[in-house]
């Protein structure tokens, strides 16, 4: 991924790491139980990294580690993870993020969620300068960090590490004192027309967010269609555009759209 002009290259080390872990979580959640030995064995890498591993994963609440197995946690938390989600339909959410790039004029204030999708916008904001973007999300904090002509408002409160993110009442009485242009935001199911989330802290500031811009766009890539989650946000109808992947059913595309919802197909990417 590339990164805005006077932001911080990530680390390779940090990006192999993240990367071992998911593979290590969805390994985990594969089995069920599984040995530390034969996770090490597995990735060719010391029973003592794999301990590091865990203890971290762990600590995300994505898994339990006790007598020298590892065993899953559930699956609707897991996949709400930062871990997880980091490398998930990567090419549909790039083709996402840049069609939602045409919803954004330079000089607006913009506010955007904890999404890996929306992530996938972060090295395209450039282009949009001048620029306000706002956000909880410490991953494009540090992202954006010294680029020029974006200014960043940075919104506190707890920090959760499974989403890189701050939530909680003092995160939502900011957003609630703000007026953006526009909010871009991902969930992690539809269902019934409806956006859903597994995590009600997430949807408390997805619905701050929500109900201070003008304008209000989902980028959701088709297998969301297909998952379940807890807690509802917003019918489809109540977004300016909703914006998914050119792998969703055409039928799907139609029907959504007899129903009063604005979808966007965004194009397959070479």
């Amino acid at each position: 991924m590339t990164t805005p002009e006077g932001a911080a290259e990530p680390s390779s080390r940090q990006d192999r790491q993240a990367a071992r872990q998911k593979a290590i979580t969805e390994a985990v959640m594969a089995a069920g139980v599984i040995r530390i030995e034969q996770l090490a064995e597995q990735f060719g890498i010391s029973v003592m990294t794999v301990h590091r591993d865990l203890d971290e994963l762990a600590s995300l609440g994505l898994l339990r580690k006790s007598r020298g197995v590892a065993t899953a946690m559930a699956t609707p938390l897991v996949e709400s993870s930062a871990v997880y989600r980091s490398n998930r339909q990567s090419e549909e959410k790039e083709a996402i993020a840049l069609a939602a790039m045409d919803f954004i004029d330079p000089g607006q204030a913009i506010m955007l969620d904890d999404s890996t999708t929306v992530m996938h916008m972060v090295p395209h904001l450039v282009a949009k300068r001048p620029l306000t973007v706002i956000t909880n999300t410490l991953t494009i904090m540090e992202e954006l960090r010294g680029a020029n002509d974006i200014t960043m408002l940075g919104l506190g409160g707890q920090y959760y590490n499974w989403c890189s993110a701050f939530m909680g009442r003092m995160t939502t009485s900011a957003i609630e004192a703000m007026r953006a242009d526009v909010f871009l935001m991902s969930t992690a199911a539809v269902s019934d027309d409806i956006a859903f989330h597994q995590s009600l802290e997430t949807v408390d500031v997805k619905g701050a967010m929500f109900e201070v811009a003008s304008r209000r766009i989902l980028l959701v890539d088709h297998t969301k269609f297909e998952k379940r989650a807890l807690h509802a946000l917003f019918p489809l109808r109540r977004f300016d555009a909703v914006i998914v992947d050119a792998a969703m059913p055409k039928s799907e595309v139609d029907r959504l759209r007899d129903s009063g919802v604005n979808i966007v197909v965004a194009r397959r990417q070479r």
